[in-house]
């Protein structure tokens, strides 16, 4: 599943390709990729201009004046720039087709992917962003904020993390990565961190996103952004995908477990329970 980064990716690599553009009909050839009604979706969009493309951890905002297209990813879903009449892929789900006869294609081969229509503002009150915590490498994500957050839930960090609600953004590649930098256990209840382990923890989540973000991404399966390119960020992992393999930090061979039902490779011998 895109990851921040990865999102963040998609966003500078969609904005100019779409921003000022005019809507002149909505083609939906998959019902179900709209939250909502498609036919509401469809009429409301035509004639709307696109003024922006945000982004909110793991969610694409489609800014056009009054209204926002909320638009998650999930694990398969991608955009690319075509035309209207270009023949459409079984796996093309929907068309924004444009004033100048350019589209904007939704593609999505595992069709787990949702596009929301909402009215500007109210898409932190009626959107799966309502139950996101602090973008991660954002102001509101203090150290003081982390310390205080993990005081409150005693489930293992792993889980934690993955579940966005105290920090969002990152997913089981990056999890995997910061936990392993910090020398943190996956399986340590999140308020049994020792200071020293928060605030390494809390940089090495706001490098690795940084950093992720300046490679494009990682591309593990099939990630492109909306130029059609791979990220280069796999390219620095240290631990995700390395089971079997030896740990560069003291050489030993990197294990894989289950947490909540996602695959964990963690260093036995740097990650030991405190």
């Amino acid at each position: 599943m895109p990851e921040m980064p990865e999102v963040e990716t998609v966003r500078r690599t969609l904005r100019p390709l779409v921003v000022g553009k005019t809507i002149d009909h909505v083609d939906i050839w998959y019902d179900k990729v709209i939250t909502g009604d498609p036919e509401t979706f469809k009429r409301e969009l035509k004639g709307k201009t696109f003024t922006a493309v945000d982004r909110y951890a793991k969610f694409l905002l489609f800014r056009l004046g009054d209204l926002t297209v909320v638009s998650h990813l999930r694990m398969e879903g991608k955009y690319h720039l075509t035309t209207w009449d270009a023949p459409v892929d079984k796996h093309e789900h929907l068309q924004f087709a444009f004033t100048d006869g350019s589209s904007l294609r939704y593609a999505d081969v595992r069709k787990f992917g949702r596009l929301q229509l909402v009215e500007t503002g109210t898409e932190f009150q009626v959107t799966g962003l309502k139950n996101l915590g602090v973008e991660a490498n954002s102001p509101e994500f203090s150290l003081d904020y982390f310390e205080k957050g993990l005081k409150k839930r005693s489930m293992n960090i792993k889980s934690l993390l993955m579940s966005q609600t105290l920090v969002a953004g990152l997913g089981n590649i990056y999890v995997d990565e910061v936990l392993w930098q910090s020398q943190i256990n996956p399986l340590t209840p999140a308020n049994e961190l020792t200071k020293d382990q928060v605030k390494c923890l809390h940089s090495a989540i706001n490098e690795t996103i940084e950093e992720a973000t300046k490679y494009g991404g990682t591309t593990v399966h099939s990630f492109l952004n909306a130029e059609g390119e791979s990220g280069h960020y796999q390219e620095k992992l240290k631990v995700y995908g390395k089971e079997g393999q030896p740990c560069p930090r003291c050489g030993e061979d990197f294990v894989k477990i289950k947490i909540s039902g996602r695959g964990t490779t963690y260093c036995l011998h740097c990650q030991k329970r405190v």
